[in-house]
């Protein structure tokens, strides 16, 4: 064989090699698959959890692929949600809200389940204690988290003098919680509190009906999946009855609430997200502690406070981490 031809069969032969090298790294990076759940709708804070994700070096279409599923504020759809994710043998299901996480501790008790927005798993039965949860969970709670006298001072301090509702949701594990603690501080006060409750999104009209009846000017919208996933209408029928709203995550104050106050969700779901790296690499959910952030925003929306006719003290406005002009 001339010395061009063996030149031109080792160029050869060594290409075929880096393809065939290429080819074997290419297969040999694990693709994992992530579960999403949640009770409500798509929302902004979802990307922060993804970011959480890319900044550990996961990528969806190289070596990630996350299954997302919301409910849009319908529960019945979750238990449906909950089996068809653990049919797809996913490796981790992140569960956001506590009726994600009932409808998916049914449905497996070994699939790791990392929690973002949970209420209080051990009152609700879930784990053993939040530094060694047992089991298939862990994550992120807000169970030693009780907002509830805050947003009724808070309603107080922007509408002082004006009869302040509740807006709650009968299926959450923790409204009845925040009830009862928000009518506690208005008795003290000499004051009511009157509560209308909806548990579906065709509810939630009803609700505002009847509290216009007892003269409310102001609602506490307390926190709920159905209430987030339907949070544009909660904002329009508050316009249209004229109630200024106290939310409890910004979405609704975007949305033209006159203030929201409580957790950073986005944090939440950027922690949760390293709480999926450890179990990916090997760590055993149950051993890992639940950890409960305290990061609490303010955001006010002086554009409706002034369609509404109301006063911001300066002391909020200087407070907020946000205001809308």
């Amino acid at each position: 064989m001339g010395q061009p031809k063996r030149r031109r069969l080792l160029l050869i032969m060594g290409a075929l090699v880096a393809v065939d090298r290429t080819g074997l790294a290419q297969q040999s990076t694990k693709v994992w698959r992530v579960g999403y759940i949640s009770p409500g709708k798509r929302a902004p804070s979802v990307d922060a959890f993804l970011k959480g994700m890319r900044d550990l070096g996961y990528q969806e279409g190289r070596n990630l692929v996350i299954e997302w599923r919301f409910a849009d504020g319908d529960f019945n759809r979750l238990p449906a949600q909950a089996t068809d994710l653990v049919s797809r043998k996913v490796d981790v299901i992140v569960v956001a809200g506590t009726p994600a996480l009932a409808a998916v501790n049914r449905a497996t008790s070994t699939i790791p389940i990392v929690m973002t927005t949970v209420g209080d798993p051990v009152a609700g039965g879930f784990v053993t204690s939040l530094a060694r949860p047992g089991g298939n969970i862990t994550g992120l709670s807000l169970a030693n988290t009780d907002l509830s006298a805050k947003w009724y001072e808070l309603a107080r301090s922007v509408s002082p003098g004006s009869p302040i509702g509740i807006l709650a949701n009968p299926k959450q594990q923790t409204s009845q919680r925040y009830v009862k603690n928000i009518q506690s501080v208005a008795q003290k006060l000499g004051a009511s509190a009157p509560v209308a409750y909806a548990s579906t999104a065709n509810e939630i009209e009803g609700a505002f009906a009847s509290l216009a009846q007892e003269r409310v000017s102001t609602v506490i919208v307390l926190p709920s999946g159905l209430f987030n996933a339907n949070d544009d209408r909660i904002a329009r029928f508050a316009v249209r009855h004229r109630m200024a709203l106290i939310a409890t995550t910004a979405s609704y104050a975007e949305r033209g609430a006159l203030l929201s106050y409580g957790q950073n969700y986005g944090a939440f779901e950027r922690k949760a997200a390293t709480y999926v790296d450890k179990i990916l690499k090997g760590a055993r959910p149950g051993e890992l502690p639940i950890e409960q952030p305290t990061i609490i925003e303010l955001t006010i929306n002086r554009v409706t406070a002034r369609q509404l006719g109301l006063t911001i003290p300066n002391e909020l406005l200087v407070r907020a981490d946000k205001v809308i002009e």
